[in-house]
């Protein structure tokens, strides 16, 4: 990524990096592996992997276009389990969560695709209610990536020893 390209491409550049980081913490290990919590932490690789798939759809979709989730999420109880994405990824098939992720970020690209980055979002936001426009969402995302990513690293070493983006 250029350092000097416009402001649009510098976003996506970096959300395209921390999806990148993301999925090379999670490639190569074994289902049980990806079901690993570093403890005191309950999260796993599995689940942070679920987890952003379904935040890729909350924003694109659930957020910026004001509709309602598809599957999985649709038919999730939340209230029962508001952390249902990362707990029901232990007994999901990895290749499973990992394609839901890739086509969650494919989807999330295409509504953005679209858009520019002063268009604002259907859905006001649920502290604020202001409505984001797509710059504050993708910056976001960014924020929310390089967190996980954190997780990410020292969940991944103490798997496997394994360090670096």
């Amino acid at each position: 990524m250029s350092q000097a390209a416009d402001e649009r491409t510098t976003i996506q550049g970096f959300l395209d990096h921390h999806r990148d980081v993301l999925r090379r913490k999670c490639a190569g290990l074994t289902p049980e592996q990806l079901a690993t919590a570093h403890p005191p932490a309950s999260m796993t690789l599995g689940g942070m992997l679920k987890h952003l798939a379904y935040v890729e759809n909350w924003w694109s979709v659930g957020v910026f276009l004001g509709e309602q989730p598809g599957e999985p999420w649709g038919s999730v109880d939340w209230a029962a389990d508001g952390d249902w994405d990362w707990h029901s990824a232990a007994d999901d098939d990895p290749a499973e969560v990992l394609a839901l992720y890739e086509a969650e970020v494919a989807a999330a690209d295409r509504v953005y695709a679209g858009a520019g980055l002063d268009d604002l979002a259907v859905r006001a936001h649920h502290r604020t209610g202001e409505r984001s426009n797509l710059r504050w969402i993708l910056m976001h995302l960014v924020e929310e990536y390089a967190r996980h990513n954190g997780h990410a690293d020292l969940i991944r070493e103490a798997i496997d020893g394994q360090v670096g983006d």
